[in-house]
């Protein structure tokens, strides 16, 4: 008996572009498409859709909104934000309120798009047959790492969580790694101040050995191109421009809690923060950094979890 084709959803506003996606994605899923955003979450609410793939800049309510309304009315779609002007809002909102799963840029390389609906279809597929238990309550005894030179977020982070839970802080990225090697950690609250350098790859490939440990990037970069990298390549779970606002910070902290739970309790959720391979120049960190890589790895290893 041949599987049934994934139901993907195509969301945009320009007719030509809806009918180059459904050439492109003949044969491989049952194609639907809108040029409404309103439209699109309705079909969401009524019928099972395993991705849904929309465009940022429509005339009635933005691709961030649509998708925002996906996760809150199908948490097991998949979403993926397409858009051919990369502006910081839409970035960041993206993954602050969409929680997507890959920004895909205009004009998209054909290969790579399919590759993307690909792997959410299949992640979707896997997580509509394994129905979700009731979200778990955030864990008393989680840890909360926070990388931060200069102290000031990490004070804020203590001031906004329970005392119940760990708040340890590092200084560097060498000292935050040893604590990875040691501890389970629940979230991440880091200070990137560079586009380059150990701590963006380092983000990036922790995600791959540890996909349950979320991260909330605090960041002065208005960049969108860095955020879109932390993204595809991090799976980060919010950024916050610097300084956090309050309110954001600790929405922020409490839903990665929450999620973290969810996810340690329901390992195969796990798969939908996959994320792209880096570019070969960033696939490995630094020489000096090698020995707390490889003790990390041995570390999940240990506690019986298969590293990507």
């Amino acid at each position: 008996m041949t599987a049934a084709l994934p139901t993907v959803l195509f969301v945009d506003d320009e007719e030509r572009i809806l009918r180059s996606l459904r050439m492109l994605f003949r044969g491989r899923c049952e194609f639907l498409s809108t040029t409404s955003g309103q439209q699109a979450i309705e079909w969401v609410r009524e019928k099972r859709v395993h991705v849904v793939v929309s465009d940022q800049r429509m005339p009635e309510i933005s691709g961030v909104a649509v998708l925002r309304e996906v996760a809150r009315h199908s948490p097991s779609t998949m979403r993926v934000l397409l858009t051919g002007y990369a502006d910081l809002e839409a970035v960041t909102s993206s993954v602050n309120d969409g929680e997507i799963f890959r920004f895909v840029e205009k004009p998209w390389d054909a290969q790579a798009l399919v590759g993307i609906v690909d792997q959410a279809a299949t992640i979707a597929t896997r997580e509509f047959e394994t129905p979700r238990t009731a979200r778990a309550s955030t864990d008393i005894a989680a840890r909360v790492l926070v990388l931060d030179e200069g102290g000031t977020i990490a004070t804020q982070v203590r001031e906004l969580l329970p005392t119940a839970i760990t708040v340890r802080r590092t200084r560097s990225i060498d000292e935050a790694l040893g604590v990875l090697a040691d501890e389970e950690i629940a979230v991440m609250v880091v200070e990137l101040t560079s586009a380059t350098g150990d701590v963006a790859s380092a983000l990036k490939a922790l995600k791959r050995i540890r996909p349950a440990t979320l991260a909330i990037v605090v960041s002065p970069l208005r960049d969108s191109r860095v955020i879109i990298s932390l993204i595809n390549e991090g799976q980060i779970f919010r950024f916050l421009l610097q300084p956090p606002v309050k309110e954001l910070l600790r929405r922020g902290l409490i839903a990665a809690l929450e999620r973290h739970a969810e996810l340690s309790v329901a390992t195969a959720l796990q798969r939908r923060h996959a994320v792209e391979a880096a570019p070969a120049a960033q696939a490995s960190l630094s020489g000096r950094l090698a020995q707390y890589w490889q003790r990390i790895r041995n570390s999940t290893l240990a506690r019986g979890v298969r590293v990507g």
